[in-house]
């Protein structure tokens, strides 16, 4: 039988993510689709391991604790009902051979171990080839970030009658969708130009294409970006993404 890909796609979790990874690559992973997480206490970890069934989690061996005591981590949750689901992999500066031997033939973490003398653009590469591997986006295309409470999560539009302020209330990478008390009566597909967000402490300018109303509510508004929006803001928006997916996970109760 085929297998279905997961809807929603998988959490990946980074445990102690050394700082080349919390820094950069952690932007490259969110801008390809993955719903990336940092953690830092290892007990939390395996809780949302047991909580997120199938999740993915690299762990930087490097810090936390002892190495024995790391492979006995690993082992638990391996062996574990209610983790063994999970898949993990290492990332690490070490390069001692015997130690690579031991995660990968003899406890044979199934999204390998991740050299980062290598190098950054390396180890990314081989970090989103062990995502793809484990299908870890799902039939998700864009990860969509919950922002209803951020009260700095805002859009302004300068219309035909007057200027419109609008709270935006979920984002991803293709768009939002955006609470408005007035607006413009514009047909589908209409394209509005300079639309400015306020993400937090991000601040851009760009056109966007009006998709329509929610059924169930007449006053939030479906937009999508322009596929031609500069690189520039498209980083704003995923760091933005980025903030409210690790606010998630730090303020769920485990």
């Amino acid at each position: 039988m085929e297998q279905q890909l997961d809807l929603q796609g998988k959490k990946i979790f980074l445990l102690y993510p050394h700082s080349v990874i919390r820094d950069e690559m952690l932007d490259i992973l969110i801008m390809a689709g993955y719903e990336t997480y940092t953690l830092q206490n290892e007990t939390r970890a395996r809780k949302l391991l047991e909580r997120f069934p199938g999740s993915i989690m690299f762990i930087n061996i490097d810090e936390g604790l002892k190495e024995k005591e790391w492979e006995a981590y690993i082992r638990n949750i391996m062996e574990n009902p209610k983790t063994k689901d999970s898949r993990l992999g290492i990332v690490s500066y070490n390069q001692d051979r015997d130690l690579m031997q031991k995660y990968l033939m003899e406890l044979t973490v199934p999204c390998g171990y991740i050299q980062l003398k290598l190098g950054l653009q390396e180890s990314t590469r081989i970090i989103l080839n062990a995502l793809e591997a484990n299908e870890a986006r799902g039939r998700r295309k864009y990860i969509r970030a919950d922002c209803h409470e951020d009260i700095n999560a805002t859009m302004n539009y300068k219309g035909e009658s007057g200027t419109y302020y609008g709270k935006i209330l979920d984002i991803s990478s293709a768009g939002i969708a955006a609470k408005l008390e007035k607006f413009d009566d514009l047909p589908v597909n209409s394209l509005l130009r300079d639309i400015q967000l306020k993400l937090r402490g991000g601040l851009l300018m760009t056109d966007m294409i009006l998709m329509g109303k929610r059924r169930d509510n007449p006053f939030i508004y479906i937009l999508l970006f322009d596929p031609k929006m500069p690189q520039d803001n498209k980083l704003v928006i995923h760091r933005y993404i980025k903030l409210c997916l690790q606010k998630y996970i730090d303020t769920l109760a485990v």
